[in-house]
């Protein structure tokens, strides 16, 4: 089988679904072999308490003034 890059040098693999993730290994001489990873499984998320906890425990710090940083972010 083969498959033609389009102009955005995208590729059609058959099979694929969206979202899938490839590893992408160059062998040489033209090569490429494409080895799709098993999806991970989502982690439990985190609860509100640890949620708070993590903000308490780890809080911004922001060593200039809101005047400072609107001349930073800001267009002239």
């Amino acid at each position: 089988m083969t498959s033609k890059a389009d102009a955005k040098r995208r590729v059609v693999i058959p099979g694929a679904r969206p979202g899938d993730v490839y590893d992408i290994q160059r062998q040489g001489d033209g090569r490429i072999l494409l080895v799709r990873l098993e999806r991970p499984e989502p982690g439990r998320g985190m609860s509100r308490s640890q949620c708070l906890r993590a903000m308490d425990e780890a809080p911004l710090h922001v060593n200039m003034s809101w005047d400072e940083l609107k001349s930073l972010t800001r267009e002239p």
